[in-house]
């Protein structure tokens, strides 16, 4: 059984503001680890990232809806505690 988990095990964005839900396991199913924007079928969409290459996503996304860039690399500081990043 999947923990269900409140942020997004990749890049954590909290699961409650993903339009889809959570992203999908390989067997059709809503994985409750990871974001639809980085899973999708059991597969990572940007599978051969680095934790730093995710971080540097996420604080320009952040900063594109207006975050302030302190804040955006305070809340990415703990990408690399994620479960995906801790299996690297």
């Amino acid at each position: 059984m999947e923990k269900a988990y409140k942020n997004c095990q990749s890049c954590a964005m909290p699961l409650s503001k993903d339009p889809k839900g959570g992203g999908s396991n390989a067997d059709g199913s809503k994985s409750k680890m990871y974001c639809s924007y980085c899973y999708v079928d059991g597969k990572f969409m940007n599978a051969d990232w680095t934790v730093g290459q995710m971080q540097d996503f996420v604080k320009g996304k952040m900063k594109e809806m207006g975050f302030p860039g302190f804040l955006a690399g305070f809340f990415t500081r703990g990408i690399p505690k994620l479960e995906r990043w801790k299996l690297k």
